[in-house]
């Protein structure tokens, strides 16, 4: 499960995603240079196909997957995906490409929204989508798609080979449900003129886990005042079923502990979310993508939870701490959050110590020139004082130190 959201500006775009996967399931958070066009392949998770070269980016993902939860290029396109269910029997499709390799080949590939739905799509229709999507539980699925760059943004919706897509109009949030209808302006030959989508939803299929945390989204990005923020967002994806907090640079305030019990009816799921020993979420990202050339791309990482860690500055092209490829780094943040899980009042201590620093670090990357050489160095000094921060935490929580 996952939720992802957009708003598009006058002076650009705010993208951002939460991505839920198994509790145990260790996600990634890379760098990945530009790559030239060459005549080899390119191997995704069940397949290869030809290489057309690759864009320089950022990406999230599960550790044995290939493909991305999210990611960003140097080209100011972002994409995510989330599971959908749809008539279609996931289970039964002939090996292809998966939602995940389909964001990482979007975001390798594509240098405008509309060109990434272009690349996706050919795709999709080309190799169809098929494989095992979640090692823990054997489950396959097919995706949508929110994608987005500074000026527009689509929502793409998927079952199969079968794929419908609507531009964003402002603002739009997707979660672990299709939530177009009849207003979709692109389609694969396979969708009827004037169809309405939520046909193919499979009508047993619940959706209360779903509608709570797109209710959620769609506040967030519709009753702000003025454009939305990166610090709103932060604060929404760390909701916990009571509203957003935790905002980057506001006081501390009150601390809002992740739900203990859940149901199919929604009831307990959230944002950020704590389905303990099932579903948790184990990345993050926010991504401001400026119209304004001049302007660097920015984007904020959550390694693990993000309740219990800090949304960490980072730039493209490429500029991203190597510790969060890490397998270990992601399991020290994951302690964090079983503790939480044990001990709600544990999560006070945590911000206590994490809040004031993401603030500081916020303020001081917000005033950073579009430099390489400079904004390297502030990143990787912003990573040396998480990591003090965290082997702080670690060392205080009796419980972690003997686990």
């Amino acid at each position: 499960m996952c939720d992802t959201l957009c708003s598009v500006g006058p002076n650009g775009t705010l993208f951002a995603k939460n991505s839920d996967r198994p509790s145990g399931e260790v996600q990634l958070i890379e760098a990945h240079p530009p790559r030239p066009q060459s005549s080899a392949t390119v191997f995704a998770q069940y397949l290869s196909i030809p290489d057309t070269g690759a864009a320089a980016c950022i990406g999230a993902r599960p550790d044995w997957l290939w493909g991305f939860e999210h990611g960003v290029n140097e080209h100011r396109v972002a994409i995510g995906n989330e599971k959908v269910f749809t008539t279609l029997d996931p289970h039964k499709q002939p090996a292809g490409l998966i939602g995940m390799d389909l964001v990482r080949l979007g975001v390798e590939r594509a240098r405008t929204a509309d060109d990434a739905l272009e690349v996706m799509t050919e795709l999709l229709e080309e190799y169809g989508q098929g494989g095992l999507c979640d090692q823990t539980t054997g489950e396959s699925y097919f995706s949508s798609f929110m994608i987005a760059d500074p000026n527009s943004a689509w929502i793409m919706e998927t079952s199969g080979r079968t794929w419908v897509a609507a531009p964003v109009n402002g603002s739009a949030a997707i979660s672990n449900r299709l939530t177009i209808s009849r207003e979709w302006t692109k389609a694969s030959p396979d969708v009827p003129q004037g169809a309405e989508w939520q046909d193919w939803r499979h009508p047993k299929a619940p959706t209360g886990h779903a509608d709570v945390r797109l209710a959620s989204s769609r506040r967030c990005i519709t009753e702000s005042l003025d454009e939305v923020t990166p610090n709103e967002v932060a604060a929404h994806l760390r909701d916990h079923g009571r509203g957003p907090w935790g905002s980057p640079g506001a006081s501390v305030g009150d601390v809002h502990a992740p739900p203990v019990t859940f149901a199919i009816d929604g009831t307990g799921v959230s944002v950020c979310m704590h389905l303990r020993g099932v579903q948790n979420t184990t990345s993050s990202m926010i991504t401001l993508l400026p119209s304004d050339p001049a302007m660097p791309v920015r984007a904020w990482v959550a390694p693990g939870q993000p309740c219990v860690s800090i949304f960490l500055p980072v730039f493209l092209p490429a500029v991203v701490p190597a510790a969060l490829g890490d397998p270990s780094v992601w399991g020290r943040f994951s302690r964090l959050r079983d503790e939480v899980e044990r001990d709600g009042q544990a999560l006070s201590q945590i911000r206590a110590v994490f809040a004031p620093l993401e603030s500081e670090l916020w303020a001081e990357a917000a005033h950073l020139a579009n430099d390489q050489g400079k904004l390297q160095r502030f990143v990787d000094g912003a990573w040396d004082r998480v990591e003090h921060a965290l082997d702080a935490l670690l060392a205080e929580m009796p419980t972690l130190v003997s686990s």
